[in-house]
Order: structure tokens, then C-alpha cells, then sequence
């Protein structure tokens, strides 16, 4: 691993994005496992996928790191809206559409 300022060459940085995509797929990987114990848990408990109080608080915690972290805390909550769109859909696969529950 190498530093940013480390990188000589667009080589050296390109390896280094290539490393750090495949630790955020794996990442990504990782999240798509408790989102599916997510939804075992909620089936359990008669709970909907989508709580958007969660979602919300969510949101706001993932701005507050994007601020710790120098970006820009509307693209990355637009980044993440669609991560947590995805993940309700993901649970929705297991449990069904919110629609559709009591």
C-alpha cells in the first residue's frame, strides 16, 4: 500500500484504486450479509424492510463521515441512497415487497 503522495506513476496509482476496489466490493460483499440477516431478523419480528427512520439516521451518518473525511456531503448521500435503495430491495427479495406485508 502506498500513500497517495507516494505514487510516482499513473501506474502506481492505478494499482492503488484497482486495491481499493476490490476491498470495497468486498466491503460491499461483507454489508450484503447483515442486510440479509436483516432480513431473517425482520421476518422473525413482522418488521417491513424499508424503516425510514433508519434510513434517515443512516443518511446522516454517513454525511458526517463524508465531512470527517474531507467530501462532499451531498454526493455522498446520494451515493448512498441508492446503497440503501438497493439494500431494501435486497431484503424485499426475502421477505417481499413492503406492499405486500400486513
Amino acid at each position: 500500500m502506498r500513500e497517495p503522495r507516494d505514487c510516482e506513476t499513473m501506474a502506481d496509482v492505478r494499482a492503488e484504486i484497482d486495491r481499493l476496489d476490490a476491498a470495497l466490493v468486498a466491503m460491499l460483499a461483507e454489508r450484503a450479509g447483515y442486510i440479509d440477516r436483516a432480513a431473517q431478523i425482520k421476518a422473525e419480528v413482522d418488521l417491513p424492510a424499508r424503516i425510514d427512520d433508519r434510513v434517515e439516521e443512516v443518511v446522516r451518518n454517513v454525511r458526517g463521515h463524508a465531512v470527517t473525511h474531507g467530501l462532499p456531503p451531498d454526493l455522498v448521500e446520494k451515493f448512498w441512497r441508492r446503497l440503501i435503495d438497493w439494500s431494501i430491495a435486497r431484503e424485499e427479495s426475502h421477505l417481499g415487497p413492503d406492499s405486500l406485508r400486513k
